[in-house]
């Protein structure tokens, strides 16, 4: 835990000033997202997603499992949607390296949690090639390793890729920062109901907003592009990923 300490400083204009000591997590924090921020050239795109028929699959999952058993969220469900995504785009997981790209082989999902005034990324190892279901079960797995204290150092290192989800926090859209080793971060906000135009009539629907954030160097505007689209293609279409 970060411990606060008195200061000696004399009253100012600011009033008294207490410092603040981050722990070594809060430190590792700032100092990867100073050094991510200071030598990997960012570039932003953002999509609107209708997750209407996502919430509504959401719904189904939720009535119809048994007892004690993990009911995959609309966070599970961006995740599946992103790995899958990420096994047809190759160029976003990898990252820029020396001079030259690295692309890796396997398609393992980082994603934020909370911990104790700092943020931790556990990764789930192939999740391209689990079910929703294996995303909600690890999901969870992973989550109370990180609240109980008891995350190994190999579940918070081999991400190819991270996803930050703030929609929780109702943030409706955000810029991530990206993790070293990484071509790209995606940014979740809240899913909120919104009126859209359909068949030229207006309508209620599930609206997500989800923000990209690329290294330039391995991703370029068009591929990027692609990438992201197929993220919300497969988000709108959930029953193919589920």
């Amino acid at each position: 835990m970060s411990q606060a300490e008195p200061s000696t400083a004399p009253l100012a204009a600011k009033g008294e000033t207490e410092r603040v000591e981050l722990d070594r997590p809060g430190q590792s924090l700032a100092r990867r997202s100073a050094e991510a921020k200071a030598t990997i050239p960012h570039i932003y795109l953002r999509a609107d997603v209708d997750m209407s028929r996502a919430v509504e699959v959401q719904a189904a999952f939720s009535a119809a499992a048994a007892a004690g058993e993990p009911v995959p969220s609309l966070a599970d469900t961006v995740l599946k949607a992103t790995a899958l995504a990420l096994r047809d785009h190759p160029r976003a997981n990898g990252s820029y390296r020396d001079g030259g790209l690295e692309l890796y082989s396997r398609v393992n999902i980082g994603f934020a949690v909370q911990s104790e005034g700092t943020v931790v990324t556990p990764a789930i190892a192939d999740a391209d090639r689990l079910s929703l279901a294996g995303i909600a079960t690890e999901t969870r797995r992973l989550s109370d390793q990180v609240s109980s204290g008891q995350i190994t150092a190999a579940a918070l290192s081999g991400a190819t890729f991270t996803v930050v989800d703030l929609g929780g926090f109702g943030v409706r859209d955000f810029d991530p920062v990206i993790q070293a080793g990484q071509a790209a971060t995606l940014g979740t906000g809240q899913v909120a109901e919104r009126v859209v135009v359909r068949y030229g009539a207006p309508a209620a629907a599930h609206v997500m907003q989800i923000s990209l954030a690329c290294d330039h160097r391995i991703l370029h505007g068009a591929e990027a592009a692609r990438f992201l689209a197929a993220i919300r293609e497969n988000l709108e279409e959930p029953d193919r990923i589920a």
